[in-house]
């Protein structure tokens, strides 16, 4: 392998990158490179490609003239080497083992009949590595087993290569320069989106939203044109077929955060400057800013939100600790309007010291613009409530009335608004009621209750539900 590489013809590194990440785990490439053919048949390799490459998802042709040339055959070599390859590619050919006994070196020299199918690290340190597996006939027909120590080989073996190559076997119909692109999907690239929230107490908030990139496909892309692409990609069995269309043509990047563009049923966003994704790298790129956005805080009583529908008995009934939401709009309005990618999003408060405190995090989902965003971040400490059924009356099989009390306690020194959320199921109707309700669909009634500093209050009504 290593012969035909040096024989074939090396493209050079690529002139222009352009990488588009999915949030899904993977990553299209699409290069430009320079390529000097002759005429007629010929090798071409490349040889910084990911190692996690797509080798089914690989395009490859002339930019230059859409007829300079036709694929024979395409290959993509990655039998690496390294010592474990080496030496199984070396059984039935000579080698020297040096070992130490004592202070002493000895030297064997035999024949390597039986090849290690791992190495492990010696757990004294230092360089030395035991080879498992390994059986060796020296040259005065001794039989050695998993000796330790130093191996060495005459040659590297045959069909061994430094890097993942793509090569291709093609027919050139003229001699001279081209410009070619090479597209790929590569695995172990990802990105997703994280954003903070910092509450400035006065139902207010800054929003800076973050993309973290990592990448362990085994490739680095220099000033490589960065796109990020949101959405739920359909793929089939993991084969992830090349996606050249979804990328565009390359496009030139001045400075600044990313452009956001809609794309299919998908959202793009492209970095307006140039980006380096290094190998084993985690990277944080700023996504968007809001400033002074408008947030409401919601604290809910949702006593039986994970019932699918209630049977006789008390079920949701007693303490419950309200439920306690921030709440936004995306929009321009707001000082956003961006379509928001899925991540995690956590909410910081400053306190009378001026250090900034952690209040909760929520993962929120692909957000459209003009969508409301709702974060779930934790549990009210000072405001409790307590769920009673006061009364059941089963007038036939198919028909009862019961009465229900929501008692609510607010034990902080500043007003604060519940949203007490009560379910039912079947043909239901309130009857009585303390206070007026709003009924948000066929299973849920809201009433909003509003509680001065250390007050107390009391919500009753009363249901009949028929079936």
């Amino acid at each position: 392998m290593i012969g035909l590489i040096a024989a074939a013809l090396l493209a050079s590194g690529p002139t222009q990158t352009e990488l588009t990440i999915y949030n899904q785990g993977f990553g299209l490439v699409k290069e430009i490179r320079d390529l000097n053919l002759k005429q007629g048949r010929q090798r071409v390799a490349i040889e910084d490609v990911a190692s996690l490459i797509d080798p089914t998802s690989v395009s490859f042709h002339s930019v230059t003239n859409k007829d300079a040339f036709s694929i024979l055959e395409q290959n993509y070599q990655f039998d690496l080497i390294n010592p474990v390859a080496i030496l199984n590619k070396s059984v039935g050919q000579k080698i020297r083992f040096i070992r130490t006994i004592g202070n002493q070196k000895d030297i064997l020299t035999g024949t390597l009949l039986s090849a290690p199918t791992s190495i492990v690290a010696n757990p004294g340190g230092g360089s030395q590595q035991t080879y498992n597996g390994m059986v060796i006939r020296t040259d005065d027909n001794r039989i050695v087993l998993d000796p330790s120590g130093e191996v060495e080989v005459s040659s590297v073996p045959a069909g061994l290569i430094s890097k993942p190559t793509l090569m291709w076997d093609l027919e050139a119909q003229r001699a001279g320069d081209n410009k070619v692109e090479l597209s790929y999907i590569s695995n172990g690239l990802n990105w997703n989106a994280d954003y903070v929230v910092t509450l400035n107490g006065a139902g207010k908030g800054d929003i800076q939203g973050w993309v973290t990139l990592s990448n362990t496909s085994g490739a680095t892309w220099e000033n490589a044109n960065l796109k990020l692409l949101a959405g739920d990609v359909h793929t089939v069995d993991n084969v992830r077929r090349s996606m050249k269309s979804m990328s565009g043509g390359f496009g030139g990047a001045g400075r600044g955060g990313f452009v956001e563009e809609t794309l299919f049923e998908y959202h793009l966003y492209t970095l307006q400057r140039p980006a380096t994704v290094r190998q084993n790298e985690t990277k944080q790129l700023s996504l968007l800013q809001g400033q002074d956005v408008p947030i409401e805080k919601k604290l809910i009583v949702d006593s039986i939100a994970n019932a699918y529908y209630p049977s006789e008995g008390e079920i949701g009934t007693g303490d419950v600790k309200p439920q306690v939401r921030l709440e936004f709009v995306n929009n321009k309005e707001s000082g956003l309007g961006m379509p928001l990618p899925k991540g995690k999003m956590r909410v910081y408060q400053r306190d009378k010291s001026g250090s900034v405190q952690l209040l909760g995090e929520d993962q929120i989902d692909h957000t459209p613009r003009n969508e409301r965003v709702s974060l779930v971040i934790g549990k009210s400490f000072d405001v409790v409530s307590t769920r009673k059924r006061m009364s059941f009356t089963k007038i036939n099989d198919r028909f009862y009335r019961e009465t229900f009390q929501i008692e609510l306690r607010n034990r902080k020194e500043t007003s604060e608004t519940v949203n007490v959320l009560e379910r039912h199921w079947w043909d239901w109707k309130i009857v009585e009621k303390s206070q007026e309700f709003a009924k948000l669909d066929a299973n849920t009634a809201l009433f909003v209750v509003n509680l001065k500093p250390n007050e107390t209050k009391k919500v009753v009504y009363t249901v009949e539900t028929k079936w």
